[in-house]
């Protein structure tokens, strides 16, 4: 579903000890309208499930996705570049048939 490469994990987990979450805290990605391309990505901490949301789990990291913008990430990898650009996460969507040129948003 969703993968995490090592580099989002690394500053996942330094985000979360950071903020002094607790461990059944996790990462929620979801999708909403707006942005320039139509539709933008959504990534928070949080720590309780929603009848809707589905739980992955990869690279010791967890995901929490609600049902609705699971067929929008089918298949995305996560990732974080914390190069001169400060881009901070990106997600890697082969569903997306266009982008923006922030990355931060994307339609099908």
């Amino acid at each position: 579903m969703i993968k995490v490469k090592d580099t989002a994990r690394d500053k996942i987990r330094e985000l979360l000890a950071a903020e002094g979450k607790s461990t059944d805290s996790f990462i929620r990605v979801g999708v909403k309208g707006g942005g320039c391309s139509g539709l933008m990505y959504n990534l928070e901490f949080d720590s309780e499930m929603l009848d809707d949301d589905k739980l992955i789990e990869d690279n010791d990291v967890k995901v929490v996705v609600d049902k609705k913008s699971v067929l929008y990430l089918a298949g995305t990898e996560l990732d974080f570049s914390g190069g001169l650009n400060g881009k901070g996460f990106t997600f890697i969507n082969p569903n997306a048939s266009r982008t923006c040129g922030c990355g931060e948003s994307f339609s099908i």
